[in-house]
């Protein structure tokens, strides 16, 4: 799996840009990394019928969640790149499976599970991405606090926090659209399921912070969508 030409020409210093001391350089190159990051994003999302400006929501989410966390300046950046590229892997995910009108068949689910490894191999050529733990972060959204996720089934602190909290935006913004073989879900319902799921799928750390800020979070969520509904 190769780069994007696009996003091979685009990179150059991304690094530096992500550790180097905030100033008013530093802070718009950094603002050109976002968007690029975001664009990716939008296209990704462009692929599949099924998502409505998911990798945004993901990615705003859960830069607000690492931010309300405390987590250093540099450190909550790169989570923000992440969560923006946290689904590019999907780019070798088929059309057919992806555009399904239905639930998907467990020949059709292991290829879609494939998404999180391709990213990575998509982005680890740029050394810059895998220094500062984005690669990490896109091939772990999917694992579980309690080891039963995938791809490598890590569990616990063993999992990169970046994922972790990446896992909880992304889950929540998925309740929050409609699939084929479900509606969406109400945010609250969702918090509700988020909460359920606690030190089984979720880090209770990253839980707790997000249901303490919940009512901004709802906020986000109406700020990166046009005519949501959020019961």
């Amino acid at each position: 799996m190769t780069m994007p030409p696009s996003l091979l020409l685009a990179v150059p210093g991304v690094f530096e840009v992500l550790t180097a001391p905030a100033g008013p350089d530093q802070d718009a190159l950094m603002a050109l990394v976002h968007e690029l990051a975001a664009s990716l994003g939008k296209a990704i999302d462009a692929k599949d019928p099924h998502t409505l400006a998911h990798s945004e929501e993901v990615a705003e989410v859960a830069n607000y969640l690492a931010t309300v966390m405390g987590l250093p300046r540099e450190a909550t950046a790169c989570i923000h790149v992440a969560g923006h590229l946290h689904d590019i892997g999907k780019i070798g995910v088929p059309d057919a499976v992806l555009g399904k009108p239905g639930r998907l068949n467990p020949n059709e689910w292991e290829k879609m599970k494939a998404h999180p490894v391709i990213g990575a191999e998509i982005l680890l050529p740029l050394t810059c991405f895998a220094q500062t733990g984005i690669v990490a972060m896109v091939k772990a959204h999917h694992e579980r606090f309690d080891g039963g996720g995938y791809p490598q089934g890590l569990c616990g602190q063993a999992i990169p926090l970046g994922a972790r909290i990446i896992c909880v935006a992304d889950s929540l913004s998925a309740m929050l659209q409609t699939r084929p073989y479900r509606p969406a879900m109400g945010f609250d319902e969702a918090l509700r399921e988020i909460v359920r799921c606690s030190g089984s799928q979720f880090d209770p750390e990253v839980v707790a912070a997000f249901t303490a800020v919940a009512g901004d979070v709802r906020r986000l969520f109406g700020s990166c969508r046009d005519g949501i509904r959020m019961p």
